[in-house]
């Protein structure tokens, strides 16, 4: 699986899966448009990871729920490394915690403006140049088991995942005569900062861990290896599906009914 001469943005690629995936794709020889919101330092680390590779990384600060800030992104790979080949929607935000009867319609709308409208303001410009180029070229959107999984008190995230993946399908039937194959990952519980306070919490995992076939969390260079593959010409023929990959979590929900 190489990625050689190609150019991939990553959203979100300061911490956890979107910087294994640009690390990834970097050891397989592409270069990367690395982004952050407020993680400068951290999106600095995957730059480095990235030249250490022997690559070239373009960092970015981005507001994926603004369609200014991620035409402006895409501006600038154009004119620091190139037309992209490969976009993963990665970038994303959490939405647990409130009742649908008490949420707030900022809070609901802050979820999916970023969960959903990033991907579509970040595909659209992708599209645009791909189109412009003739075509070609790969989007991964990192839904979640969340996309079929319902959680009570988390239905802007549901909303929102749920919304990506039938998103991610039609994209794909619109996309095929362009030769953009459009897949989604959707990740069960990994070990990023985003949950570290449930991953690095004993009792959370006591709690949690028994609901998950394999045990244990997923890693996000597991999250990277699927990705990497989907991003490759191995992956030509794979187009509209969303990859579970959540340790069993998803087969488990509702036994003992």
């Amino acid at each position: 699986m190489r990625l050689e001469g190609k150019i991939a943005v990553v959203t979100g690629s300061d911490s956890g899966m979107g910087r294994a995936m640009a690390e990834a794709f970097a050891q397989a020889g592409a270069d990367i448009a690395v982004t952050y919101h407020s993680d400068e330092e951290g999106a600095d680390e995957t730059r480095k990871r990235v030249e250490s590779a022997g690559r070239r990384a373009l960092v970015r600060q981005l507001d994926v729920k603004d369609e200014t800030s991620v035409a402006g992104l895409f501006e600038a790979v154009v004119q620091e490394l190139g037309a992209p080949d490969i976009l993963v929607n990665n970038a994303g935000v959490g939405g647990g915690g409130a009742e649908v009867a008490d949420m707030k319609t900022e809070d609901f709308d802050r979820v999916v403006r970023t969960d959903l409208y990033g991907p579509f303001f970040c595909c659209r410009e992708f599209i645009r140049l791909r189109r412009g180029k003739g075509g070609g070229g790969k989007i991964i959107n990192i839904t979640s088991v969340h996309e079929a999984i319902p959680s009570p008190r988390s239905a802007a995230y549901g909303a929102a995942k749920g919304g990506l993946v039938t998103f991610t399908r039609s994209l794909a039937l619109e996309l095929a005569p362009l030769r953009i194959n459009v897949n989604a990952i959707a990740p069960g519980l990994v070990r990023t900062p985003m949950t570290v306070e449930r991953t690095e919490d004993p009792q959370k995992m006591r709690e949690e861990l028994p609901r998950i076939p394999l045990n244990r969390p997923g890693e996000p260079w597991e999250i990277a290896r699927l990705a990497l593959y989907l991003a490759s010409a191995d992956a030509d023929y794979v187009t509209g599906q969303s990859f579970t990959i959540d340790g069993g979590l998803e087969m488990n929900w509702g036994q003992g009914a």
